[in-house]
């Protein structure tokens, strides 16, 4: 048998070795590997072999094909300090009877319900805005979703703690590389500012999930809602129920993933409209033909498509998820290459998805592309936001209505405008956020 090919890459130097981050900016270092040594890069850091894949296709091998042969990666192993052992972080037959458990929250009808509580709650943002104010609207969408995901969900209104919550995430999102450092756990104790921050921040989080657990047990009360299922919910083997940290770990991961990725979502639309007045006029447009004088309903949704396009095309540009990993069990071959037993492949959207073979222009922001052939012509895994697998984000039809209908809800009323001179940079966390936020004025459409 022919020896496996030895995948290109960098020579690392004695501080790659050692630590687990890279470079200054990680959209950078990673952009820069894929565009220097191609669909495949070897390189090492902090003693781990890591595989950066831009193919396709072997992203779809790794995701989907022989997902089995994998386990989540470092970046997810070390987020367990955050999520627990909830339905991101959790492995194998655990993972699979907890997803089947909180499925039904997620399923088609289910979701229909929740489209009134996403108009509403936008809605009622949008009526608080006066013309010609300046707002942070990344934080003003971390609010709304925040309250969204809290109502629908949790049967909890979570909106007068929003700028807490939003305070404690950020806290825990500025740890997350030194998280991934070797020796973490020692590193984490250290009497240092922003190492405090984050403990601070996880013990705030922490207390507002399990005040929601003690209330909804208190009460007694079958809301019908996913933290009633989870607490109700007997193992199949045992037939006992779930304690209040597996409880907690489950809450925790929808409730900040499921408005924290929607809200830097709804960011980076409202940055590209800004950048783009056709797309803006077209934009609206299309909400005032199909809406007129009223609020959007989820039997809108068809109608709608160019805010469907709107908000896939910012997605593509700026996935919420923006990096991937897979850790291999066994040894994987993929290609000419072969990964070793514990290796780690890592896939990043943010690069596959500005790749100039499957779009043109791949740095414009172009709603307009995305027609219904072109969607047919890409390959499976040129797009890919919310993963795939199954691992695919449980959340992702949830996402896509609230997407559609606040977008909808918003631009009926307002337009957004950037401030000028302001500095965009995005910042690659766990998600992919705005640096320093996004300052845009809104200005009252006539």
């Amino acid at each position: 048998m022919a020896a496996a090919a030895v995948a290109p890459g960098p020579k690392p130097s004695l501080l790659d070795a050692l630590i687990y981050r890279p470079g200054r900016d990680p959209l950078v270092f990673f952009t820069s590997l894929a565009k220097t040594y191609g669909d495949v890069v070897q390189y090492r850091m902090a003693g781990e072999r890591i595989f950066l894949i831009s193919d396709p296709q072997h992203i779809k091998h790794i995701l989907v094909t022989h997902n089995k042969n994998f386990t989540k990666s470092r970046g997810l192993e070390r987020t367990k300090r955050i999520l627990g052992n909830g339905l991101l972080t959790s492995e194998g037959a655990f993972h699979l009877r907890q997803r089947r458990l909180m499925q039904p929250s997620f399923h088609r009808d289910r979701i229909a319900g929740y489209g009134a509580t996403m108009v509403e709650y936008a809605d009622r943002m949008r009526d608080a805005w006066r013309d010609g104010a300046t707002l942070d609207i990344a934080r003003e969408m971390n609010r709304l979703t925040l309250g969204v995901v809290g109502k629908t969900l949790f049967d909890a209104d979570v909106e007068s703690q929003a700028a807490e919550v939003g305070e404690a995430l950020t806290g825990v999102m500025e740890s997350f590389w030194t998280m991934l450092l070797p020796f973490a756990d020692v590193i984490e104790r250290l009497p240092l500012p922003r190492l405090r921050r984050a403990r601070f921040a996880r013990a705030r989080l922490d207390a507002i999930i399990y005040r929601m657990i003690a209330d909804r047990r208190a009460s007694g009360r079958d809301h019908g809602d996913l933290l009633s299922m989870l607490l109700t919910a007997q193992d199949e083997d045992d037939g006992g129920v779930m304690n209040d940290v597996q409880v907690r770990d489950e809450a925790m991961t929808i409730f900040l993933a499921g408005h924290e990725t929607t809200a830097n979502a709804l960011t980076w639309t409202w940055y590209l409209l800004s950048q783009s007045p056709d797309a803006v006029a077209r934009l609206h447009e299309e909400i005032d033909r199909v809406l007129g004088r009223r609020l959007p309903t989820i039997a809108d949704i068809p109608a709608l498509g160019w805010v469907e396009r709107v908000v896939t095309e910012a997605m593509r540009l700026y996935p919420p998820a923006w990096l991937i990993g897979r850790r291999a069990i066994a040894e994987y071959a993929f290609g000419p290459y072969v990964a070793p037993p514990r290796a780690i492949l890592i896939m990043s959207p943010f690069i596959v998805q500005r790749d100039a073979r499957w779009y043109r222009d791949p740095e414009a922001f172009d709603p307009a592309r995305w027609t219904a052939d072109f969607r047919a012509s890409l390959p499976p895994f040129a797009y890919f936001p919310f993963g795939g697998g199954p691992r695919r984000c449980i959340g992702e039809s949830f996402a896509w209505m609230e997407l559609v209908l606040i977008v909808a809800t918003i631009a009926r009323r307002w337009d957004l405008r950037l401030v000028p001179s302001y500095p965009v940079a995005p910042q690659p966390l766990i998600t992919l956020r705005a640096k320093h936020g996004m300052r845009m004025t809104v200005n009252a459409r006539s």
